[in-house]
């Protein structure tokens, strides 16, 4: 991997940690969209456009915004700290699980476009999918294909549980009582 894959991913794993510690809902909020964004700029790099522009249209987009106007059409309370209080053994265990991760798993991981990935190792689907998909589905990106016609209906399925959460959102900010 390259050092700006390591560095996404080092962006993506501290805004996780700061989006558990931070006492404060709006910091959590604004922490939690860069982590989108920065999860959204790491499936780009990863050469997965679809993914990225659904993270970063649903996650840095449209959750931000629904999580910015429930706190602003609901009372605050002020925050003693900015941050929660460590739980230290969580904290080691986590720590231990980063290392070990970050040492022995992240630098085993295949290239992209790596022709000896183990995603060749199926290649009778794989190269159904390489073969066929334009043919299929007159789509060039295989990963949009795949998304779009031949798991349509988990696609359709997904889209309909974003929906409902957006309107269970708006139905709940309709409802609130204010002091």
């Amino acid at each position: 991997m390259s050092v700006l894959a390591y560095a996404l991913v080092a962006f993506v794993l501290v805004t996780a940690i700061a989006t558990a510690l931070f006492r404060d809902v709006l910091s959590t909020i604004v922490v939690f969209g860069a982590y989108s964004l920065g999860m959204a700029i790491l499936y780009t790099y990863l050469l997965a456009p679809d993914v990225a522009m659904t993270e970063a249209a649903i996650g840095a987009g449209v959750t931000t915004v629904l999580l910015l106007l429930t706190i602003a059409r609901t009372t605050r309370p002020s925050p003693d700290q900015l941050f929660e209080r460590l739980n230290v053994p969580a904290v080691v265990a986590v720590g231990a699980f980063l290392l070990v991760a970050g040492t022995q798993v992240l630098p085993e991981m295949w290239a992209v476009g790596d022709p000896t990935a183990p995603v060749w190792s199926n290649a009778e689907v794989s190269q159904y999918y390489i073969q066929n998909t334009y043919a299929d589905t007159h789509v060039q990106n295989a990963v949009t294909a795949v998304l779009a016609a031949y798991r349509g209906f988990d696609t359709f399925g997904e889209a309909v549980v974003v929906f409902a959460a957006g309107v269970a959102v708006l139905l709940v900010l309709k409802r609130e009582v204010f002091v």
